[in-house]
């Protein structure tokens, strides 16, 4: 699970724009490769804080994060999900005023950024689980099986039969990239014979496994954890478990997309939940005690004399867990309505009937549509 944005780059939830934006240079000169090139965890440290100031930085993604966290963020396209330092480079170069190789010192910006691309991360992949209600609700484990791709076992993700190697890219020397001279521009692109590898490799020197791709299809069992109170299009995320990236770059990321069914008596909305139960007329008047279901089981619950049909009672805390609170759950709402029999006993039928008389209730007289029924069958 990532971390939280704003414990990354060491500021309040409240803070200001300046403040985010304050923090994030000096993360970016505490952890910038350039000035860590014996730590491979300052990359991964740099691309982290980047990250953080991506989302924080613009309001829109800043609400969205604050509500719903990492998961709502990839829900609506807002993830960062920069694949290389390059792509940092790109965003936020001019935020420090002459592009990052000015703000820390250096002559020109880093090196590799000029010549050949770093190994790109593998794809993310998707996956809808269907959850029942319940499962939902309470939470539950699931044994997935995601099909996707992994490196050839042959060549070990390099394409390259045993003993053959690559060799220089004759288009661009090995640069991975060209110069295009338009009228008086030069204009540095992706190498299109290699793609930016620097790199090419002769068609009989291929793996014959793989066809020279260094990949192969798989199938992993993964074992998914929901949480309880889950919704649906939640959206829980695998890190690593996604497509394999290039020789040297880390696999995607996979994203469980949870579908969740309906049920026929419970409903929700957010960690509350609603039922309505039905209740003999005699408890609605006089009062009494009846079971009540909820998501965890069943709860006594006392009615009190002369409650009206329709009247809500909530539980406190009986409802699912908060997902963005551990420790708490929301409310079980009960709607009572009078439960009105559709058959009678004759007993029954003459009690009402004196009840009715008491009250002096005009109600229809006994056997009044059988007599009717017979005048029109004469």
């Amino acid at each position: 699970m990532p971390r939280d944005y704003y414990e990354v780059l060491g500021v309040q939830k409240d803070a200001d724009a300046p403040t985010i934006k304050k923090a994030f240079k000096k993360a970016a000169r505490k952890f910038h490769p350039d000035l860590n090139p014996d730590n491979p965890e300052a990359e991964v440290s740099f691309k982290e804080a980047s990250e953080a100031y991506d989302v924080l930085s613009k309001p829109e993604k800043r609400k969205v994060y604050d509500q719903y966290g990492h998961e709502g963020l990839h829900g609506r396209g807002f993830d960062p999900n920069f694949t290389d330092i390059n792509d940092i480079f790109s965003a936020f170069g001019d935020m420090f005023g002459g592009g990052f190789s000015d703000f820390f010192g250096g002559g020109g910006g880093r090196s590799r950024s000029r010549g050949r691309r770093s190994p790109k991360r593998g794809a993310d992949l998707e996956m809808v689980v269907p959850l029942s209600f319940m499962e939902a609700a309470l939470g539950v484990t699931k044994q997935l099986e995601i099909p996707r791709h992994t490196h050839c076992e042959t060549c070990d993700g390099g394409g390259l039969k045993d003993g053959a190697k690559a060799v220089s890219c004759g288009t661009c020397a090995g640069h991975g990239q060209v110069i295009q001279a338009q009228g008086f521009l030069r204009i540095r692109t992706t190498c299109p014979a290699c793609q930016g590898q620097g790199k090419t490799v002769d068609p009989g020197d291929q793996c014959e496994d793989c066809g020279g791709g260094g990949r192969k299809r798989e199938t992993i069992e993964i074992e998914a954890r929901i949480p309880p109170g889950t919704y649906g299009g939640l959206q829980i995320r695998h890190p690593g478990k996604g497509e394999v990236g290039e020789p040297g770059a880390p696999h995607g990321d996979l994203y469980l997309t949870l579908d969740v069914q309906s049920h026929e008596v419970f409903k929700r909305d957010g960690a509350d939940v609603y039922v309505t139960v039905p209740v003999p007329y005699a408890i609605m008047a006089l009062g009494g005690e009846i079971c009540i279901p909820t998501v965890h089981g069943e709860e006594p619950m006392t009615v009190k004399q002369g409650t009206a049909s329709g009247d809500v009672i909530k539980l406190r805390g009986k409802g699912t867990d908060e997902l963005r609170a551990r420790g708490t759950r929301g409310d079980h709402h009960v709607r009572l309505v009078v439960d009105v029999p559709t058959e009678l006993s004759e007993e029954e039928e003459d009690l009402l009937r004196k009840l009715a008389e008491i009250q002096s209730v005009g109600v229809t007289e006994k056997g009044f549509w059988k007599g009717l029924f017979e005048k029109f069958t004469i």
